[in-house]
């Protein structure tokens, strides 16, 4: 329980809110205290300023024993003095600490307006109040008020009772509360928590729920964008697998074939010599899958570099063109080529002309007799930044548009039943999309509105 995520939120959330609490709580506490108190003392000193006004007015011994009535009856104790400090009437026994505080305002000079003169509630028996008695501007004496310092106490304790009942009150509250909020705030990250371990068994199928705005939702988001990819990868890895096995399986089994029948005693060196340039064929066709496979393992290890140089771009496609047009002739491909001559691109010289020549290999699979391929290099200007277009065409059949933006995966073949004479290995165009990416460009392939498709290569130039 106490490893779980829902009660270490709570518990971080309780004590960050309790000592928050506290705070207020303490300082509400604090100020109530003291307005309670000054109440208290305010109203004990407008009680003896009354009781001076009155006598002011009627001093006689008759006002003087009737003030001394009235308080007798109440929690408060007056004593009235002369002019020397001698009692004239009390409401109630005067003890020592009484005449100890009367004795220290007889000493002090005390406004007209009578003052406070013991205050310490917390460390005396009294607190006490004296008002001035003055007729015809001659001093008369003091009217004292007394009030019990257990009477504050009691006020003061009181209110300290409520606020122990309200902060528990709180506190429960608190807790109820917290404990929702945080199972509010964990039930979302247990879910996704239990997500993540069906991921790690396999099971790429998860169901979040993605409609939140906040930082959890953008996690769920992520998690099943994340769940989606790994059963994408693992049905393109299911499909590379048994594509590959096809693949490596079909020249083995015409190399295995052939070689059998070449131990054959009845074989004739004419069949020797024609098995044996189809054992080679295969052998070749093997390697270059090979080969294709080890390139794209070393870009998937980040272990694929590409070096790059400032060439001269005519150059470059008029050696890759010197090479194709002999293939192009074969089936009476007419092959144009459409460069300026002083355009200079920072490429890996080797691998851009694996690029061109594989989709160009993969336009003279797509083309007809008689029809054409044509290389445009063109420049334009994108957001202020210059690109280099290269646009390879061909007048072929094209793809369906449902299969365009499968066509740089691995192994992908439009039509499933192609033979290898006719579809390649489907890793050709694979590897052009990794090297573009490595040099910064992209690359993608649209049918075009007449017939064939075209191939489109845009680079940053520098």
């Amino acid at each position: 329980m106490f490893t779980k995520l829902s009660f270490k939120i709570g518990l971080l959330f309780f004590t960050f809110i309790l000592l928050i609490e506290t705070l207020l709580f303490f300082i509400l506490y604090t100020n109530l205290a003291n307005d309670r108190v000054n109440e208290v003392m305010d109203s004990l000193l407008s009680r003896g300023n009354t009781h001076r006004d009155v006598l002011e007015d009627y001093y006689n011994q008759t006002t003087l024993e009737h003030v001394g009535i009235m308080e007798s009856a109440s929690e408060f104790i007056v004593v009235i003095t002369d002019e020397n400090g001698d009692i004239i009437v009390a409401s109630n026994p005067v003890t020592k600490e009484m005449k100890r505080v009367m004795e220290r305002a007889n000493r002090e000079e005390i406004p007209q307006d009578g003052a406070i003169i013991e205050e310490e509630w917390r460390k005396t028996e009294y607190i006490a109040t004296d008002s001035p008695i003055t007729i015809n501007h001659k001093h008369k004496g003091h009217v004292f008020m007394f009030a019990h310092s257990n009477d504050v106490k009691k006020i003061v304790d009181h209110l300290s009772d409520q606020f122990i009942i309200i902060g528990l009150i709180t506190i429960g509250l608190t807790i109820i509360t917290i404990f929702i909020l945080s199972r509010f705030i964990a039930l979302p990250l247990i879910k996704m928590k239990e997500a993540t371990e069906q991921l790690s068994k396999g099971r790429h199928t998860v169901t979040l729920r993605t409609d939140r705005e906040d930082e959890l939702g953008e996690l769920a988001n992520s998690i099943t964008k994340l769940s989606n990819d790994l059963e994408q990868m693992k049905n393109e890895r299911n499909e590379f697998l048994a594509s590959i096995s096809h693949e490596l399986r079909t020249p083995l089994t015409y190399i295995k074939g052939y070689a059998d029948i070449i131990n054959r005693s009845n074989t004739s060196e004419a069949e020797i010599k024609e098995y044996t340039t189809i054992i080679y064929e295969e052998a070749e066709q093997l390697t270059s899958l090979i080969n294709s496979l080890f390139e794209l393992a070393k870009m998937d290890q980040n272990s694929f570099v590409i070096h790059r140089e400032d060439v001269v771009l005519y150059d470059l496609i008029q050696s890759v063109a010197s090479r194709m047009r002999p293939l192009f002739a074969e089936k009476n491909i007419k092959f144009t080529v459409d460069c300026p001559k002083n355009v200079i691109v920072s490429v890996d010289p080797h691998r851009f002309q694996q690029v061109l020549m594989n989709i160009l290999d993969n336009a003279k699979k797509n083309s007809f007799e008689d029809d054409q391929v044509t290389l445009e290099v063109k420049t334009s200007k994108d957001h202020l930044v210059d690109h280099l277009v290269i646009i390879i065409s061909d007048e072929g059949e094209g793809v369906p548009e449902a299969d365009l933006p499968y066509l740089f995966n691995r192994l992908y073949r439009v039509e499933k039943s192609r033979s290898r004479e006719s579809g390649g290995t489907g890793l050709g165009l694979a590897i052009v999309k990794e090297i573009i990416d490595r040099h910064g460009g992209t690359v993608k392939a649209i049918n075009n509105q007449g017939k064939g498709m075209s191939f489109i290569i845009t680079l940053e130039k520098e």
